[in-house]
């Protein structure tokens, strides 16, 4: 058993040392959630769900000591780090309603009655990456526990904090052990072994498109059921008729939040050519108005980057760059990375192309609408992005065109835990989410029933 240095990105500071489990610990952890698997299945719908209740409140009454781990783990900013909290509640409460409402189906057939049933999976290895440590845990185990099937949690080596807590609130609240477990180890290690342990019924994993190929090509050769959330290039897309003064002013939040470490980020904004000048004037402000400091005070907008490596790989990107505007940052120790506003751009330029993971933003002009989905399609992703008109037929036409799974209209919202999330092309695979999660964790049964004597 080897331990990871848990660093803290606003301080450079060891806050925890963390044990990463072997191959060994992993196969016995797949064992004992199989061996779980067994009665946590039959337990009765209406008590699952209590259970699920009961496991919301845990975290509920938790939330201020989640956010302040989530603070210190992962750099976020005490307001994210609260919502955050909050949000894996809200979507353990919500999933708790699920158990009494996983209905099948009665299907006309002659001869008899047809009935299907939603039956779970067995075990679900659920990867989680280190931006969004808590919620996407939450995301991940809620729906797959309500629909009956064991959990192994792999949180990030770099931010394993609060998935830990979770699972000891959620023994706290009586969810038997074996049930939910929380593995923290290396990719290679604990991740792999989900993909190629015959026991794993299905994995769910969020992180980068080429992890997610490798993970998707193992599953594969098990006809293994997978979730992928994968990477992101979203496009923010300003008409010349939308409120120019609110696009600008919002813009920075849409991709410098959680310091641009975000698969939603809408790091390309595209702004019709006729007001293209005027918007660059208004964004500025906006830009330089973001508040970057310590995560703990409760006026601070945006936090460090998560680590050294990504400190450095985000730099890299700016390597014959064309600057725009750059926001300020804090002295001395800290993973800081400044707001930043890229134009002009190159359209094929790797700044332009792949996903940054930080707080980099691109502006480019278009001239129609036709021009403004041939550039925001032009790209492997298709997660979400944002679309500013006062046209309604405009806003509706657009929504259609832009091959993503995640759009939101005069606004930069696109995620709820009660509608899916999930993305095109190779943005990923499945849904999180809504209504939708519970049948990725499901096989449906059929049963027809002979009435003919």
């Amino acid at each position: 058993m080897t331990e990871f240095e848990v660093v803290n990105p606003a301080t450079e500071e060891v806050i925890e040392k963390v044990a990463m489990a072997d191959l060994a610990e992993t196969d016995a952890a797949i064992a004992r959630a199989k061996t779980a698997f067994e009665s946590w299945r039959r337990v009765s719908p209406a008590d699952r769900a209590r259970l699920l209740r009961a496991f919301a409140t845990a975290v509920d009454a938790e939330r201020e000591q989640l956010a302040q781990l989530e603070v210190a783990n992962a750099g976020h900013t005490i307001g994210n780090a609260r919502w955050e909290a909050g949000n894996a509640r809200d979507v353990i409460e919500y999933y708790a309603a699920a158990p009494e409402r996983l209905f099948g189906r009665q299907i006309p057939v002659a001869g008899g009655i047809d009935l299907t049933f939603q039956e779970p999976l067995g075990v679900v290895g659920i990867i989680v990456p280190w931006n969004f440590p808590m919620p996407i845990a939450a995301w991940g185990l809620a729906p797959a526990l309500a629909a009956g099937n064991t959990v192994v949690l792999k949180p990030a080596e770099l931010t394993p904090l609060t998935a830990l807590r979770l699972a000891e609130l959620a023994l706290q609240a009586g969810i038997p052990e074996g049930v939910l477990q929380v593995l923290p180890g290396h990719g290679p290690v604990v991740g792999r072994r989900f993909v190629t342990h015959p026991d794993v019924r299905k994995v769910v994993f969020t992180g980068s498109t080429r992890v997610g190929k490798e993970i998707a090509a193992g599953c594969a050769e098990q006809v293994k059921a997978v979730t992928l959330e994968l990477g992101g290039k979203s496009a923010n897309i300003v008409f010349a008729d939308a409120d120019l003064a609110k696009a600008a002013a919002t813009a920075p939040y849409a991709v410098f939040d959680n310091a641009g470490q975000d698969c939603c980020a809408r790091s390309r904004i595209l702004v019709q050519q006729s007001v293209f000048e005027e918007f660059l004037t208004l964004l500025e402000p906006a830009v330089l108005g973001v508040k970057v400091g310590d995560p703990r005070d409760e006026a601070t907008e945006m936090g460090p980057l998560i680590s050294a490596a990504q400190h450095a790989r985000v730099s890299s990107y700016l390597d014959g760059a064309s600057v725009h505007l750059q926001g300020s940052v804090p002295d001395g120790k800290g993973f800081w990375f400044p707001p930043t506003v890229l134009a002009p751009v190159d359209q094929h330029s790797r700044v332009f192309t792949e996903e940054i993971f930080g707080p980099v933003v691109t502006v480019v002009p278009f001239t129609d609408e036709a021009d403004a989905l041939r550039i925001a399609n032009t790209t492997e992703y298709g997660l979400s992005g944002s679309i500013w008109t006062r046209d309604l037929g405009r806003a509706l036409r657009v929504a259609r065109g832009v091959e993503a799974g995640n759009l939101s209209v005069n606004s930069h919202s696109s995620v709820r835990y009660t509608t899916p999330f999930g993305g095109f092309k190779q943005s990923g695979l499945g849904r999180e989410l809504g209504p939708d999660a519970l049948n990725a964790f499901t096989e449906t049964k059929n049963v027809f029933i002979s009435t003919e004597e």
